[in-house]
């Protein structure tokens, strides 16, 4: 599993983010996406953070949190990938991309591999269903997948 760092460095880097644009109405997405690009992921002690630093309470910070699949309250690997489960997906054969997946990186859905690298989630619709079955590897799009592709996929990401 890929490991937390927390510290006071981080805390002023975000601390300073939000300080930068109260005057803006940017709300909590961006806050969000922020601490998430410095952390990693986004725990309750982040969250309690947030909370204290923009006056939102910590269960709408957790109900956003958890609700898009792109943020994760645990560490992720280096490489998150999320494969489409969606109705259009799933039909044209997602489950068979999850399975090869499961199979090539040796980790259950939800996991991380072992040396950080990899870390396999399944979503719902990524508003890609013209290319299904879809699978997004951190912000890259892969659609119209077969089995037989995932090696050479992984293999980009692997170095």
């Amino acid at each position: 599993m890929a490991k937390l760092v927390m510290n006071d460095e981080l805390f002023a880097e975000l601390k300073t983010f939000i300080d930068d644009n109260k005057s803006q109405t940017l709300g909590l997405m961006p806050v969000l996406h922020k601490a998430q690009d410095i952390f990693g992921c986004i725990p309750l002690e982040v969250q309690k953070f947030i909370s204290k630093e923009m006056h939102v309470t910590v269960a709408e910070i957790y109900g956003v949190v958890t609700f898009y699949s792109r943020f994760s309250t645990e560490p992720v690997g280096d490489h998150l990938i999320g494969v489409c489960l969606g109705t259009a997906c799933y039909v044209k054969g997602s489950q068979k991309i999850l399975d090869e997946l499961i199979k090539e990186l040796g980790i259950k859905q939800e996991e991380t591999t072992e040396d950080g690298k990899f870390t396999l989630t399944a979503t719902r619709c990524v508003g890609a269903c013209g290319l299904a079955p879809v699978m997004m590897i951190d912000d890259d799009v892969y659609g119209r997948l077969s089995p037989k592709q995932i090696s050479d996929i992984l293999s980009k990401y692997k170095n």
